[in-house]
């Protein structure tokens, strides 16, 4: 993206794989949700079976784990683009082939490019938006115009589209595939299936792209499975009685206290805490502020001040989690403190549109650490509810001139984050705030989420180390009220907007870190998350005959360069 790739032309393989992998094995997961009902990942509708989008379809390029984003040649065997990156041409590989040994054209590109344009989940229209034409210029030859000069990014982000087959499709309805199996070009394909409760791939032996540097020491198993568990503790048990070989653990009262018994302490099960260097991103309490009782920042702000993290850090997560404080965190593009330099500057171009927190107030979520007590907390969020127009009347938190009450409803899929999100409730009600929790199914949270049908979810909004394009679906007022979405919050704001393309058109690496900080600080001082936690490693537990290589990116660990040992 800036710069010149780690991997040099000619390169044998990336650093962190074992070319020398043997092939072989099984390899068993769990995905942790009421099921599946699609094999089409690409289309707001349905709940797509796991591992379809890795598996099933090579895109034109690939890009490494530890970089922050390189691009090398998949599909594509070349790609040419000016100085000024105004388009691209990918040329590609006479070997890419489908599963049923068609080749892979040019036109099978355009085909995949204009139907999620036109039929595919709206993040397509977001991400490629900047694509002003595609041109098939030969077989193995497509052109991409851009009407977007400035914008750097495209010809590496179009390159992750992955390629699809226009001879299967043209007598298919894209948008009502269901459980058909669909066909694909990458190194398995779906072996076995039943819907909702497993889903079982098979490695292509004549898998054309085995031999590339690319794929070297990648993807070794001979099957791999995915069962589906509706109960987190039944998942936990299934793991220690062996019906499954790999598990990333996301709790930390079982990291503490459930890997323990006769299999650890022999050896048969390992577990390790692997530190890995990629953006955490922000998971948080998000706000949906197309509901009118959070339109104003200062009731948001004010309910931030109910969310007791070091309490929470102390009694449920045995202390393993660091609170988060940006939307970059864990990486150089995270802001702190107060706005100095290049960053001011870029901050000052809005000074009249944004808080003046932003230029003379660090950002720093509540927190009652030292001095600070929850009782202080509420007594600010009280304050601040006041200035917002709020009163207690009868007990009740009401709007002083509707009467209305303050109320709203978390919306949950996973039963043990009520456990995280009772306290903060009776927080909120001891501020007379009416509270509800609710609990669905993940088929159910994942339509209400995409429809926006909720008040408060918890999310993970993931970054990238080189954010670009994807900040519009994030943030991007153009797309607060396009379904399927991921601007939960609603966020429709100028300077925002503005911020994210200038992100999008940074020239440079140096630039691009100034321009995402003065983002993040925007969004922070917008109030429209309570941040919740994250940890910079990878708590994982294995059975003792997965072996991994010595070497873990600074993505951190990915199975897919696993392999089946003794």
């Amino acid at each position: 993206m800036h710069g010149e790739p780690a991997y040099p032309a000619g390169f044998e393989h990336f650093d962190y794989v074992n070319p020398d992998a043997p092939k072989g094995g099984r390899l068993r997961l769990a995905v942790r949700a009421n099921g599946y009902d699609s094999f089409n990942p690409f289309v707001v509708r349905g709940v797509a079976a796991a591992g379809i989008n890795s598996y099933l379809y090579e895109t034109l390029l690939v890009s490494s784990d530890d970089e922050p984003f390189s691009a090398y040649g998949l599909i594509a065997e070349s790609i040419e683009t000016p100085e000024d990156r105004s388009y691209v041409v990918y040329n590609l590989r006479p070997d890419a082939r489908f599963h049923d040994g068609h080749p892979i054209t040019a036109e099978d590109v355009a085909f995949t490019f204009n139907t999620l344009m036109k039929e595919g989940h709206p993040f397509y229209r977001s991400y490629y938006g900047g694509v002003e034409s595609v041109t098939v210029e030969s077989e193995r030859r497509v052109r991409f115009d851009f009407g977007e000069t400035n914008n750097r990014e495209l010809p590496l982000i179009l390159g992750q589209m992955p390629v699809l087959p226009a001879h299967y499709w043209e007598e298919r309805s894209f948008g009502d595939n269901g459980l058909t199996p669909p066909l694909g070009s990458g190194p398995y394909r779906i072996k076995e299936f039943e819907a909702g409760r497993y889903i079982t791939y098979e490695r292509v032996e004549n898998y054309w792209a085995k031999d590339l540097p690319v794929r070297k020491g990648r993807y070794n198993f001979d099957r791999l499975r995915y069962d589906y568990y509706s109960d987190e503790t039944v998942s936990l048990e299934s793991f220690k009685a062996g019906d499954y070989d790999f598990r990333v653990e996301s709790s930390a009262k079982n990291w503490a206290t459930a890997y323990t018994g006769d299999r650890f302490s022999t050896g048969q099960i390992v577990t390790e805490a692997i530190e890995h260097q990629r953006p955490a991103g922000m998971q948080a309490f998000i706000f949906n502020t197309r509901r009118g009782q959070f339109a104003d920042p200062k009731v948001r702000e004010a309910i931030a001040h109910a969310f007791d993290f070091d309490w929470a850090n102390r009694n449920l997560f045995h202390d393993q989690y660091t609170r988060t404080q940006s939307y970059f965190e864990n990486s150089e593009l995270a802001s702190s403190g107060l706005p100095e330099g290049r960053e001011l500057e870029i901050l000052e171009g809005h000074r009249e549109q944004i808080p003046d927190a932003v230029f003379n107030k660090p950002y720093s979520p509540p927190s009652t650490e030292g001095d600070q007590t929850l009782r202080d907390n509420l007594r600010k969020a009280l304050t601040l509810l006041k200035e917002a127009g709020y009163r207690i009347q009868d007990g009740i938190m009401v709007h002083s001139e509707t009467g209305q009450p303050l109320s709203f409803e978390f919306l949950l899929h996973q039963k043990n984050f009520e456990r995280i999100v009772l306290p903060f409730k009776n927080n909120l009600e001891r501020l007379g705030m009416k509270v509800e929790v609710r609990l669905v199914d993940t088929n159910q949270y994942v339509e209400r989420v995409q429809n926006f049908d909720f008040d408060i979810i918890t999310q993970v909004i993931a970054q990238s180390d080189s954010p670009g394009n994807e900040q519009r679906d994030f943030w991007h007022s153009s797309v607060a009220d396009i379904k399927g979405s991921r601007n939960y919050a609603g966020v429709r704001d100028p300077v925002v907007d503005a911020l994210v393309e200038q992100v999008i058109q940074a020239p440079d690496r140096k630039e691009l870190v100034y321009r995402t900080r003065a983002l993040d600080r925007v969004l922070l001082h917008g109030h429209y998350v309570v941040p919740q936690w994250h940890l910079s490693m990878d708590r994982i537990a294995y059975w003792s005959f997965l072996e991994r290589p010595e070497t873990t990116p600074k993505n951190g660990v990915d199975i897919n360069n696993w392999w089946y040992g003794n």
